[in-house]
């Protein structure tokens, strides 16, 4: 399934063709009431018909996201009008307008939209996020997917906004991408396969690949990820994808790296879970599926500075050979970790990461995300993710990044006294440190960062959305690939961070 392609028209209701038209409804202040938007007076011309009656008909409000759908019966095109609620004409609203709309023009050839007229760059990028994401699904039936999404759509705009529109077009298919790659079953998507589609992602946009396989990571002493991929008929690998600036664009100073959790299935290991708890674990490389998506984003956004991303992947799964409690492991680096929670693994194979990235890749600034602890849900429910950091500026940076592009994001305190919680008597560290168990799991991080400036993304809460509500889709979200994407593509993404060790 194919996400929609979208054309840039100057009177885009007068193409030939589009079976469906949607203009805006913009929501008055106080008595004012209603007001139809750019296109509806053009629209008017072609097809006499009292708008504002059939608005009254069906006790529209205008309200962001609320769609009225008339037939039209005389003429040949179009066949239908689609009244589109905008709210006041904000960002956010756009955003909603657009996934409603695309939820509405399913199975539909070709939409013409005047809805983009009310945008500025910001305005427009939301809109077509909105309706490429409002229209995802993910099927492998027999018989083909329910629906599919509209197949073209004609936005009112001129050539100038090309570039606006081809990079929403690059965040949008990025969410895309990430939802996915996270909803693919666990029976195919083990960590060979997550490596396959690195390499057409990177093939596509030109990234450089590189792969640990089992052998290379045991040899270069990757101990975390090892462990949690032991007892598993798929081993473990750790991608790494660089993105370099291309000629031609300004570039800015730095090298940011990226680290996903890459669990293709996480059963618990011996500290089992609960069988409910399982269903939705094939989504548990949201986090390195969301570093893939952006990494193949960056070039089509003109990101300045280097990125490098790091997906450390496993299946935690249980067997003769399975990682026990009380073991202890030997992370890159040297770092040894007693494990008291075989389920606290996401932890171990980013910590090798972020101790590689530390070394070897010597980065500006380290990024995680990951799908990592059930504590994140229970403190901000099921529509805000969280972040921790240790540097003001990137905190600022990865916040105001979160709230432009739609993904909400709430920072937790990195509080140190609960490091205590930590320690352990036979290794440098315990992997399962108990409550408040999203803080002891971003403290556990922290010790494989090296000083850098870093920011840990724990997405678990947002990982899976129980609803279609705006552009999220039910099952798997790919949260943050538009956040990482609205930071790297900064004029100077790094601008007040500090840089190398603190």
């Amino acid at each position: 399934m194919e996400p929609p392609t979208f054309s840039l028209v100057e009177a885009p209701l007068d193409q030939g063709g589009s079976l469906v038209v949607a203009l805006p409804v913009l929501r008055g202040d106080g008595d004012d009431g209603l007001t139809l938007g750019p296109g509806a007076a053009e629209f008017l011309e072609a097809q006499p018909l009292d708008l504002f009656a059939v608005l009254d008909h069906h006790g529209a409000t205008g309200k962001a996201g609320e769609v009225v759908s008339h037939p039209l019966l005389d003429g040949e095109a179009p066949t239908t009008v689609l009244l589109v609620g905008v709210g006041s004409g904000s960002t956010s609203d756009l955003r909603a307008a657009g996934a409603a709309l695309g939820r509405a023009v399913k199975d539909r050839d070709q939409l013409a939209t005047t809805i983009t007229s009310l945008a500025d760059d910001q305005g427009l990028r939301a809109f077509v996020v909105g309706l490429v994401l409002g229209s995802f699904e993910f099927h492998w039936r027999r018989d083909g997917a329910k629906a599919q999404p509209v197949r073209r759509v004609l936005l009112a705009g001129g050539t100038e906004l090309q570039p606006v529109l081809d990079r929403a077009v690059a965040v949008a298919a990025a969410g895309w991408r990430a939802r996915h790659l996270a909803s693919v079953p666990s029976n195919v998507k083990n960590p060979a396969w997550l490596v396959e589609q690195a390499r057409e992602a990177a093939d596509e946009t030109g990234l450089k690949l590189t792969v640990w396989d089992e052998e290379k990571l045991d040899a270069e002493g990757f101990g975390g990820i090892l462990a949690v991929g032991a007892a598993s008929q798929s081993p473990p690998r750790m991608i790494r994808l660089d993105y370099t600036p291309r000629r031609g664009i300004k570039r800015a100073d730095g090298h940011v790296a990226l680290v996903g959790k890459g669990i293709t299935f996480d059963t618990g290991g011996l500290s089992i879970k609960p069988g409910e708890a399982m269903v939705n674990m094939k989504r548990d490389m949201t986090g390195g599926a969301v570093v893939i998506a952006t990494m193949a984003a960056l070039a089509a956004v003109d990101c300045p500075i280097r990125v490098t991303g790091l997906v450390p992947t496993a299946e935690n799964a249980i067997g003769g050979s399975a990682y026990r409690p009380g073991d202890v492991i030997t992370h890159f680096g040297g770092r040894t970790t007693e494990v008291t929670n075989t389920d606290a693994e996401g932890r171990l194979v980013m910590a090798d990461a972020l101790a590689y990235a530390v070394a070897k890749v010597k980065p500006d600034a380290l990024v995680d995300i990951a799908t990592l602890t059930g504590a994140m849900k229970v403190a901000l429910g099921l529509r805000t993710g969280g972040f921790f950091a240790n540097d003001e500026s990137l905190a600022s940076a990865i916040d105001e990044s979160g709230a432009t592009s739609g993904e909400r994001l709430w920072r937790m305190p990195l509080a140190d006294e609960y490091e205590e919680k930590l320690s352990s008597k036979v290794a440098d560290g315990d992997n399962g440190a108990g409550n408040p168990g999203a803080i002891t799991a971003a403290l556990f991080l922290q010790h494989f960062t090296g000083g850098l400036p870093w920011a840990h993304l724990d997405v678990a809460s947002v990982g899976d959305a129980p609803t279609d509500v705006n552009e999220w889709t039910a099952g798997p979200t790919g949260f943050g690939a538009r956040t990482l994407i609205t930071w790297l593509e900064r004029e100077n993404p790094l601008d007040g961070v500090t840089k190398g060790r603190r």
